[in-house]
């Protein structure tokens, strides 16, 4: 099969299942709605397709190749498989609206604008552990944002009096932000552990350019840190949450994102 010909079918896959979920979050109460498996079969789809091309993308002959859209397509990847195995148990499905046609365009973009970085020291097993548990906590802090997102969104027609529109397929408000928190526990469980490893298994943070990484992820765990602390302590909800959590994961995107596009795109290092 032709290489690009995956990349294509991971995006079709991606874009199909986020406009089943969005039928079904816009769609007037006499429209057809596609029933809820049938946006999740596809995005399963999508994301066995996606492993494949990220199976040979990733690990290659000369190394392991960590490119900034090569990463960017994996992080998409781990942030569309938590979701949808997220979906058996929470109602968060309709976060797929935002980050469905989000892994699409990761998935176009690795095959557009190829920038392997390569890894050509053989990597530890604590450093794949510290990569992975990274991996889990950006995906979930991700959801976390997204969530936010739609809470501040129904928050807003709920104080407005507008409940119409797609925020009446909303799961109830109370409900929103207990998932919320939900995820932001669980990420920053994660991230933790992140830290910890990074901490532990990088040996020479200066010369591997990671210190402004390492302290960007610092502060957005403080913030989240913070954002717990008040939930349990006073109770905080609503637009306290949704800033504290976008704020957070802000500092997290600047930390991962923000210095790899530097580092490789703009110094090419």
């Amino acid at each position: 099969m032709n290489a690009n010909l995956l990349p294509l079918i991971a995006a079709a896959c991606y874009f199909t299942a986020g406009f089943s979920i969005g039928l079904r979050l816009f769609g007037g109460p006499e429209a057809w709605r596609p029933p809820r498996w049938a946006g999740l079969t596809i995005g399963f789809a999508g994301t066995a397709v996606h492993a494949v091309i990220l199976y040979h993308g990733v690990d290659t002959a000369q190394g392991l190749n960590v490119g900034f859209f090569t990463a960017f397509s994996m992080v998409a990847w781990s942030v569309i498989l938590m979701l949808l195995l997220s979906t058996l148990t929470k109602p968060v499905e309709n976060l797929g609206i935002v980050l469905l046609p989000l892994a699409a365009i990761a998935v176009i973009l690795e095959l557009r604008f190829p920038t392997p970085h390569l890894l050509k020291e053989q990597a530890t097993w604590g450093l794949g552990i510290h990569v992975l548990v990274s991996l889990l906590a950006y995906s979930l802090l991700t959801l976390a944002s997204v969530q936010a997102i739609l809470l501040a969104i129904q928050d807003h027609h709920l104080h407005n009096r507008h409940p119409g529109g797609f925020v009446r397929a909303l799961p109830p408000l109370q409900t929103m932000e207990d998932v919320l928190f939900e995820l932001i526990a669980v990420g920053f469980f994660l991230l933790s552990l992140a830290l910890v490893s990074g901490f532990v298994f990088l040996e020479d943070m200066w010369a591997q350019h990671l210190v402004h990484k390492t302290l960007l992820s610092v502060v957005s765990w403080l913030v989240f840190a913070g954002l717990l602390w008040g939930r349990y302590r006073f109770g905080w909800r609503g637009r306290t949450a949704i800033r504290g959590t976008l704020i957070g994961f802000t500092f997290l995107v600047l930390a991962y994102f923000g210095s790899k596009a530097v580092l490789q795109l703009v110094l090419h290092r």
